[in-house]
């Protein structure tokens, strides 16, 4: 790809080099975070927030991080460019806003019909997923590493019940990603929206619907102010990585433990993400019943549909060599541990939830 020359020579390009300058490499050192996330947006500005202060902190304050919530330096979607032309040195957010630099990009954030939260780690770390996610980074001249995950996220709210796949025909609805590119197939009017504008537009019936997160992200935006119909179990993320992806230049300045401490705040942030999600969906959807939402499940024929359509979307774009090594690495690893996790913990929850009610 010709994409980094191109940045390199442009004007943002040019604050790259100056801030890769030896003297900027010296002593303390500020580095600038930016977003995809409004501030305040439950769960992720807190894991963008938690990496900050952890590199922060681990570093006796060598490196200082400045987090800059969507639309406080750049827009929400506009971070990656943001760090791959030296404007900002780090952004933190879902990598799958940016399939439209590369598909592959899905991988490392969500793709439908794809792998849970512990799959996902276990190909990330231990099956070649931190390694193509580096490959697929040195062609735009960044350093990424996985720093959050929201489990599985919910189908979203709707403003009508949807009991067949023609209900999505025409259907305005915000989805991201390769799960957005498969709502388009069977039909639906697709928005990406960040964030911070998708309330707005619930609100207003610019869109008839939209996923978010969980029941607890999703309570704070406030969507049950607007519609009571949600679908708890979605086809499209199943399991949500977030990314702490760093200007390659500015990373390749810091010294080796400067740049260990980065991967490492990554790593904590993790593990915590998921546990907090997990920890605050089951005490929102309690909450969110007692306001009167009703839980919706979609049908079989609806799930079916999805499934096809998501089929087609990776068929797509198998023709990229590096795409179809990333989806090849991630299913081979997802069907390994997909044979132990639903033979042993599948079996236990199935039986726990039985048993103890």
């Amino acid at each position: 790809m010709d994409r980094r020359s191109f940045l390199k020579a442009s004007t943002l390009g040019a604050g790259a080099t100056a801030l890769a300058a030896p003297a900027y490499a010296q002593g303390n050192r500020t580095l600038t975070l930016v977003t995809t996330w409004g501030r305040g947006n439950a769960g992720v500005h807190d894991v963008a927030q938690r990496c900050a202060d952890r590199i922060t902190a681990m570093s006796d304050g060598t490196l200082s991080i400045d987090l800059k919530a969507a639309g406080e330096l750049v827009g929400a979607f506009e971070v990656f460019d943001a760090v791959t032309a030296g404007q900002a040195d780090m952004y933190h957010g879902a990598d799958y806003y940016f399939v439209g630099q590369h598909p592959g990009y899905a991988y490392f954030s969500s793709t439908p019909f794809g792998m849970t939260a512990q799959e996902q780690a276990n190909w990330y770390y231990h099956a070649g997923g931190a390694e193509l996610h580096d490959e697929l980074g040195q062609i735009f001249g960044l350093k990424s590493f996985l720093a959050g995950n929201s489990g599985v996220q919910a189908g979203g709210w709707f403003a009508r019940e949807i009991e067949t796949p023609e209900d999505f025909q025409g259907l305005k609805f915000r989805m991201p990603g390769l799960g957005g590119q498969a709502l388009g197939k069977m039909g639906a009017s697709v928005q990406n929206l960040p964030g911070p504008e998708v309330y707005q537009a619930l609100s207003s019936g610019a869109i008839e619907g939209t996923e978010w997160i969980g029941p607890w992200a999703d309570e704070k935006m406030g969507f049950q102010e607007i519609t009571k119909i949600y679908y708890t179990a979605g086809f499209h993320e199943p399991g949500t990585g977030n990314s702490l992806a760093v200007n390659r230049e500015v990373f390749e300045s810091l010294s080796p433990a400067q740049q260990t401490i980065i991967e490492t705040a990554a790593g904590d942030a993790h593990a915590w993400n998921l546990a907090q999600f997990l920890t605050e969906n089951g005490k929102a959807l309690t909450r969110l019943q007692g306001e009167g939402v009703e839980l919706r499940t979609f049908p079989d024929p609806v799930w079916d549909a999805m499934g096809a359509a998501a089929a087609e979307v990776t068929a797509d774009n198998m023709s990229d060599d590096l795409f179809a090594r990333i989806h090849e690495s991630a299913m081979e690893s997802m069907v390994a541990s997909s044979a132990w996790l639903s033979r042993s913990e599948g079996v236990y929850r199935a039986q726990r939830d039985r048993v103890i009610g």
